[in-house]
């Protein structure tokens, strides 16, 4: 099954783009028409701020059965830095009060454990909804052994659950090192990103095609070069591409190629530029309706 969505159904490009028909205002009524036109999409909330199971709950009663959310992970848990006051209020009051950015490095001892349990409870609450946790990497993440002890003890951590990881450090999947990444999360049954980007920055990932679980991912960030590393205010304006038909036609054949080798293939677009990613998602669709299984809107 190939499954078509987007990495946002209520970032505030999309919203006030107009996609939405009129009549649809509320977080629920967003959250079931978008389900209606889609059958999956990444979270990315949990990134910036710790769910709880009954908001998760309530996720999952907001869409149909079938649909899939896959949900990334928060940035302390993944070596980005935070804003403490997006922690819940009783992490918060136990950081250090003179920082305004919070990274891991920062944290009493135990803290991160307490997160990644929260983020773990709330994982569970969406049931069967559930797809992946996305583990989103920072561009000083670069291959070594460190980092590849960080990936083994993630697979370890969240064995129950599928887990796909993405890279934005090149070394990665540089010719040198490419092989050995793949077979590495092979062994760990951590599944690979495969990524459209714009190259030539320390932080491009070539757009390799590779299945290394029974999930194969790709996401789409666009090729906005300009304002991939610098430049950019909001994510909106980093993000600001729309792809071609042309372009999308590349990507469903690659996706095509995921699953034959994959149980399930997630293509999600995160050119989270006014309504580009739901325009881009739709067209996917339609060129991939042979070839796979999606809900369609009543």
């Amino acid at each position: 099954m190939i499954k078509v969505g987007v990495t946002s159904w209520a970032d505030r490009s999309l919203l006030a783009s107009g996609w939405y028909p009129e009549g649809v205002r509320t977080a629920e009524e967003r959250l079931r028409f978008y389900a209606s036109q889609f059958s999956l999409v990444e979270n990315d909330m949990p990134y910036y701020a710790l769910p709880d199971p009954e908001m998760a709950r309530t996720w999952a009663e907001r869409t149909p059965p079938g649909f899939t959310m896959n949900l990334k992970a928060h940035a302390l848990m993944t070596g980005h830095y935070t804003d403490p006051g997006r922690l819940p209020s009783d992490l918060r009051e136990r950081l250090p009060a003179d920082r305004e950015r919070i990274y891991p490095r920062h944290l009493p001892e135990g803290m991160l454990r307490e997160i990644e349990d929260r983020f773990v409870a709330a994982a569970e609450a969406l049931g069967e909804r559930l797809g992946l946790l996305l583990f989103q990497f920072p561009v000083w993440f670069p291959r070594s052994r460190e980092a590849r002890g960080e990936l083994r003890r993630i697979a370890e951590r969240f064995a129950r659950f599928r887990v796909a990881v993405e890279f934005r450090n090149r070394t990665w999947m540089s010719a040198r090192n490419l092989v050995s990444t793949l077979d590495e999360l092979r062994d760990l049954g951590l599944s690979y990103t495969c990524v459209d980007e714009p190259q030539g920055f320390v932080s491009s990932v070539p757009p390799i095609v590779a299945v290394t679980s029974d999930v194969g991912l790709v996401r789409l960030h666009g090729r906005n070069a300009a304002r991939w590393r610098r430049g950019a205010e909001t994510a909106a304006e980093r993000f600001d591409y729309l792809y071609s038909l042309d372009e999308i036609r590349g990507w469903a054949a690659r996706a095509h190629h995921l699953s034959q080798r994959a149980r399930d293939v997630h293509v999600l677009f995160n050119n989270c530029h006014r309504d580009y990613a739901v325009r881009n998602a739709g067209q996917m669709q339609e060129l991939l309706r042979p070839a796979f299984t999606e809900l369609r809107p009543t």
